[in-house]
């Protein structure tokens, strides 16, 4: 038995019967959530969007509606961060392998799970916060922690962090000593294009994108809002420069549909069929 198997529920918003041109999972996990809990509903919310969206990309000039998409559907819920994440990984490692994957959170926990999956690519994290603190609110495992933990267990070199403007003294120092490469919301609004300059060794990609890197004017359903986030157009324009390497896989976290207007999750099914026109 796979751990696919072992671990998925039902399937979703799956069509087509080609081969797959994207695999989706969804991660309902918030239990470390420290602010606007309900992140657990975000997968079911960006797929309800997603059915509700039209299938035409702007970017690309494509249209997605006979893309062969396969929804694994969501692992088993559980409240316990060491359990999800044993989870995750494994699910990641059997379905990555697979194809072209695409990961609803959930907190930015998972990608602690998901993103050991891909033991090639570089990381890019799009997000307002660094979570880098060692510890916070008295557990290893924290969406303030990940990046930490990645950092312990697989080194710095190959990260690139866009978009942070909250942080701590803490993160900002160790931030400094393990030499990660950041380029803050202040930079992209002066000129999102900088990151070209950043992924030149860059060439297979592991993109994890936390909804409130994004101004909360314009996605205000996110367990952390904070403002002088980037605005739509610049998100896209760094999306379309991140989707001229080759992306392995990719996240979306963050969102808590319990907060949302509905815009929120319409812009992360909207980056999911991005994603898709990339690969036609």
């Amino acid at each position: 038995m796979s751990y696919i198997d072992l671990y998925m529920q039902s399937e979703l918003i799956s069509q087509g019967n080609k081969e797959p041109i994207i695999y989706i999972f969804g991660i309902p996990f918030d239990s470390t959530t420290s602010y606007k809990p309900g992140t657990r509903f975000g997968p079911s919310a960006i797929r309800q969007a997603f059915k509700n969206i039209e299938y035409n990309s702007l970017n690309n000039g494509i249209n997605i509606s006979n893309a062969t998409i396969k929804d694994l559907g969501n692992l088993k819920f559980t409240v316990n961060p060491q359990y999800m994440l044993d989870m995750a990984r494994k699910v990641s490692n059997e379905v990555i392998n697979k194809g072209f994957t695409g990961i609803l959170g959930g907190e930015h926990l998972i990608t602690l799970g998901t993103y050991m999956a891909c033991k090639n690519s570089s990381l890019v994290i799009l997000d307002a916060h660094y979570d880098l603190r060692d510890e916070y609110n008295d557990t290893k495992y924290s969406h303030a922690t990940f990046l930490r933990r990645i950092v312990e267990e697989r080194g710095s070199d190959n990260i690139l962090h866009i978009g942070a403007r909250g942080f701590g003294d803490d993160e900002l120092e160790f931030l400094k000593s393990s030499k990660i490469v950041s380029i803050n919301s202040k930079r992209v609004h002066e000129n999102p294009e900088v990151i070209k300059d950043y992924l030149t060794t860059f060439n297979e990609i592991y993109l994890s994108i936390d909804l409130d890197a994004i101004d909360p004017a314009f996605a205000p359903g996110v367990g952390t809002p904070e403002p002088l986030g980037l605005t739509i157009k610049q998100f896209f324009d760094i999306l379309a420069i991140l989707q001229e390497r080759k992306i392995k896989a990719f996240d979306i976290v963050e969102l808590s549909p319990p907060y949302d207007n509905g815009s929120t999750s319409v812009l992360a099914a909207k980056i999911i069929l991005e994603m898709i026109a990339s690969r036609l």
